[in-house]
């Protein structure tokens, strides 16, 4: 058996000595005390390399010792390097050596080892091949050229000095893999060096444009590494405090902004040591501000191992937080307002808050946490954390500028304030009422808002605020957590407002079910919908319905059109609770739409007495269940004059124990389903979701030939990340793919009332980095195929994430298990999973994309943009077009729309177009002309009956643009229009 390493071919036993001498290398190379146990000598490892040298002379290991000793060429001596690199120079014919790669192999050495290679090197010129002997020649020019250069600049002429700095650095003498070496600057010319090093601009010597792009990247790095090189002696010299400050000037200048302003690492490259000096020197000479001193301390929360330089900057207190995000000068600017003494146990609070590193607080950091409490006072920390918490969704108040690479400063949250703000939200509990429960549980909202790059901007902070939403026992943090449980999607989070509640419900002694139902705040309504408040002569009256929340203001039973003057300054703590029980009527009742929604798949039972307890005459829930239609003992009913009746308008009694479920059209008949659809009309009924109208999927003929999988919604393009977004609002798990060696199981559901677990296989599409990549690797598109049920516990399947097929892996404890065949699924499982792939598709799908006509990039998707914008209509599609056939005669364009199959047609002043009811792309008359209209923001179509279809959103505002054709001004459609 014979193995290749670094293109020799090797024996077995060659291959184990290699890897023998290695090891022996790495632990030989190694510092004292970097190994757990004492390496070999560094003479024991030369001996052992000399043996190969010089005892076997045919050995093929010979040009691969330099390969074992490059990384670390100062650890041995200089014989044993110059033979190990003329070894590889002369006897290594797998790779070809170039005058410029030979140049850089001999400069890595140290300056007594190149010497040697330079003096032996011409008398081995004759053994090697012909190109090879040219190319070694070149090096040796030029190696003297550079040598005759460097002296210069020894002798004190600094011009030369730069001079043969700048040729090393471009011909990459300079590496991160081994520590760089500059030579010495004589002091005599140190200042002159220093000056012109910081004049220089790296991109007046960058290779020229035809160098490649791995050229141009590797050229970067010598000159960063050189740089640091070069620039961290000279600076150890004693400056003055003048010359000081203009070199921290000039190295903050060479990141690109001011010390204030860094946005990312005060690391420059290596010159850490030295600069770090410098600064703190500028400290204690006065000079240093709160916004530099920002700048330190997030670069010493990001080191891996912080530089003990910066240890003075943990030991400053003040300001308790870096300034420069609104919450964070809110509260500064409390604390600038007391004297000291009434400060100081903030400051203490404060530094003791940036302890919370764990997942959750200790007994004993609680204990401590009371006493940190107690000493600013309850009452005034509640009123301050109250106060500073919602600023948190404001931008920054002090804009940093970004790196070059990595996420915007300015959209996530400091470092240092973070650790901070953790453990405040830990002591929150500590002092909380309904006020601050809900600050808190806003404030997962604002932690967990999306940044370009990074994901969710802090979800430690989030997650912190979970946990002090579970301690806190108040209707308020149930409310908060019961709303979270339904609207957050990221994974972690998710997970800890779950446990949240399941800690809440262990307490209350309840099911997580239950609890999520006794969540559902009242806000002070005594009537479904509706909470009157007498705020001296003015009447402030809060309405929820399906148009949201709403606050109206009367005054002798007259309405007003403002909130009164007097309200807001004689009532101001009354007027901020409407304010806020407003805004939580709206989220909670979303919230539980949104978790009804998600139960239409679950066989979910309630007893009358109890659901009309948590239902129907709940003040806030009910506005939500008054709207739906429920089976009551297998009797469908909707809400209707202050009680259920049914499609016919007869009465249906409600039994104390009479099983009351959601409505599903699935199974019903025609009939029944259209019936119900009028009556909700005739009433004026907007539903909270998609229930009357709600689209069923039952098998297809092509489903019962294939078996066990659909491929009823395969062959589809989808943008990845409109998808996934989609995805977690379904409850679905799934993982971005990335553009990288690893594989990814499918998007999944489990469906634990039924024991399942669906699969819907997609796989990343494309091949360029960059076209088919956002800058952090993903995927910007992935292919669909098929979907599958498993039983929940069995192993997932896996596949690549650029594609070639899923495969279940399964360990050594698991059995692979078979997909499960269609037919025998439960029909309202397999409908409602369906349905979830239907919006998907609908909704993610590149061809809904009007920019797209061309295909995309490359025009690669240009046969799939046309069948699907134009093709045949899904389920949801197809409920779509009934809808708007009762729709469409209520409209005041009514005349001017008609449905011709796949189309809605509408007839304008200029034209006639047909807008496609699957995907909203538009063709026009004549000969089927396309015409691209790029969707601007919320339609101008009239209102509909649920808010969830977004397509049919964008049909009416186009439908009602387009019927006025006349009237439009944009250049961009005109210009297509007169065609």
């Amino acid at each position: 058996m014979r193995s290749i390493m670094n293109g020799v071919e090797l024996s077995a036993r060659d291959y184990a000595e290699y890897g023998r001498l290695a090891q022996l290398v790495r632990r030989g190379g190694e510092p004292t005390g970097q190994s757990a146990r004492p390496g070999p000598s560094v003479d024991a490892v030369e001996a052992e390399l000399r043996r190969v040298v010089t005892d076997r002379p045919d050995s093929p290991l010979r040009p691969l010792l330099w390969d074992l000793l490059s990384d670390g060429p100062e650890a041995f001596g200089p014989d044993l390097l110059a033979q190990a690199l003329l070894l590889y120079l002369t006897e290594n014919m797998v790779f070809p050596v170039t005058a410029q790669h030979a140049l850089r192999e001999i400069q890595r050495l140290p300056i007594a080892a190149a010497r040697q290679v330079q003096r032996q090197l011409p008398e081995r010129l004759g053994t090697v091949p012909p190109e090879r002997r040219a190319a070694l020649g070149a090096a040796l020019s030029q190696l003297e050229a550079l040598r005759a250069t460097e002296e210069a600049g020894q002798a004190g002429d600094a011009g030369a000095w730069i001079a043969g700095w700048l040729q090393r650095v471009k011909v990459g003498s300079y590496s991160y893999s081994r520590q760089a070496q500059s030579p010495p600057v004589p002091p005599t010319i140190r200042r002159a060096v220093l000056q012109a090093l910081l004049a220089l601009k790296p991109e007046e010597h960058h290779p020229g444009e035809d160098a490649g792009e791995y050229e141009r990247a590797r050229f970067s790095q010598f000159w960063l590494v050189g740089m640091q090189a070069a620039l961290t002696p000279l600076l150890e010299q004693d400056w003055s405090a003048d010359e000081r400050r203009r070199i921290i000037e000039r190295l903050i200048e060479r990141e690109g902004q001011p010390l204030d302003r860094l946005g990312h690492d005060f690391g420059l490259n290596g010159f850490e040591k030295a600069l770090y000096r410098q600064v703190q020197a500028e400290r204690e000479a006065g000079g240093l501000g709160p916004f530099a001193l920002a700048a330190l301390r997030r670069t010493r929360l990001r080191a891996y191992h912080p530089s003990p330089e910066l240890k003075w900057v943990s030991e400053i207190h003040t300001p308790e937080l870096n300034p420069g995000e609104a919450w964070a000068d809110a509260l500064l600017a409390h604390l600038g307002a007391l004297t000291p003494e009434r400060r100081a146990p903030w400051t203490a609070l404060l530094t003791f808050a940036r302890t919370a590193s764990a997942g959750k607080p200790s007994a004993k950091w609680l204990k401590a946490a009371g006493k940190q409490v107690d000493a600013v006072g309850a009452d005034t920390f509640r009123e301050v954390l109250t106060a500073c918490l919602p600023l948190l969704t404001r931008p920054r108040s002090f804009r940093l500028e970004p790196a070059l690479y990595g996420p915007d400063p300015n959209l996530v949250l400091d470092e240092f304030n973070a650790q901070s703000l953790k453990g405040l939200l830990w002591l929150a509990p500590l002092a909380a009422d309904a006020a601050l429960a809900r600050a808190v549980a806003g404030t997962v909202d604002a932690a967990l808002k999306k940044v370009p790059g990074v994901g969710p901007r802090a979800p430690k902070i989030a997650n912190a605020a979970a946990y002090a939403l579970s301690q806190m026992e108040s209707d308020a943090a149930l409310s908060a957590l019961a709303r979270l449980a339904s609207t957050v999607t990221f994974k972690g989070t998710l997970k800890e407002v779950q446990k949240a509640l399941d800690a809440v419900a262990t307490r209350l002694t309840v099911s997580r079910e239950d609890l999520l139902e006794l969540g559902v705040p009242t806000l002070g309504m005594e009537a479904v919908g509706e909470r009157r408040e007498t705020l001296g002569d003015v009447e402030a009256r809060l309405t929820v319905g399906a148009g949201g929340a709403a606050l109206t203001f009367s005054r002798g039973g007259r309405a007003l059109k403002s909130v009164p003057a007097s309200i807001k300054k004689d009532f101001a703590a009354e007027w901020k609770e409407l304010k806020a029980a407003q805004k939580e009527a709206e989220q909670a009742a979303s919230a539980l739409a949104q978790r009804l929604d998600a139960l239409m798949i679950e066989p979910r039972v309630w007893l009358g007495e109890r659901w009309r307890e948590r239902f129907q005459g709940h003040p806030l829930a009910g506005t939500v269940a008054r709207r739906l239609i429920w089976e009551v003992d297998g009797t469908p009913a909707c809400h209707d004059s202050g009680e259920l009746r049914d499609v016919e308008g007869r009465p249906v009694p409600l039994r104390p124990a009479a099983e009351v479920r959601l409505w599903h059209p699935l199974g019903r008949g025609v009939d029944e389903v259209l019936a119900w659809r009028r009556r909700l009309e005739a009433l004026g009924v907007r539903q909270p979701f998609k229930q009357a109208w709600r689209e069923v999927y039952v098998l297809t003929g092509a489903e019962r030939r294939t078996g066990t999988y659909s491929n009823r919604f395969a062959g589809h393009i989808l943008k990845q990340h409109q998808f996934h977004q989609l995805a977690a609002l379904r409850g679905w798990r799934n993982r971005l793919r990335l553009m990288v060696d690893d594989s990814y199981p499918p998007a999944t559901r489990d469906l634990p009332a039924y024991g399942l677990r669906a699969e819907y296989w997609i796989e990343g599409i494309g091949e360029d980095y960059r076209t088919d990549t956002n800058e952090s690797g993903s995927f910007l598109r992935v292919v669909t195929d098929q979907v599958r049920f498993y039983p929940l516990g069995a192993p997932e399947n896996h596949a690549h994430a650029g594609g070639g097929g899923y495969t279940m892996w399964v360990n050594q404890d698991q059995q692979p298990a078979a997909p499960l065949p269609l037919e025998q699924l439960p029909p309202l499982a397999l409908s409602e999973i369906l349905r979830d792939v239907d919006l998907f598709v609908g909704v993610a799908s590149v061809s809904n994309d009007p920019t797209w006509q061309d295909g995309g990039p490359g025009g690669r998707f240009r046969e799939y943009w046309q069948s699907y914008s134009f093709g045949e209509l899904t389920e949801t599609a197809k409920t779509r077009a009934e809808y708007l056939g009762r729709l469409i005669p209520r409209l005041k364009i009514a005349e001017r729309l008609s449905l011709e199959g796949r189309f809605l047609r509408v007839r304008g002043d200029r034209r006639s177009y047909r807008i496609h009811l699957g995907s909203s792309n538009i063709l026009m008359d004549p000969n089927d002309e396309y015409l691209c209209i790029i969707p601007g923001g919320k339609g101008d179509g009239p209102d509909m009956d649920f808010d969830s279809d977004r397509v049919l959103s964008l049909i009416l505002s186009k439908a009602f643009l387009l019927a006025d054709d006349a009237r439009i001004t944009d250049p961009v459609i005109l210009a297509q229009l007169g065609r």
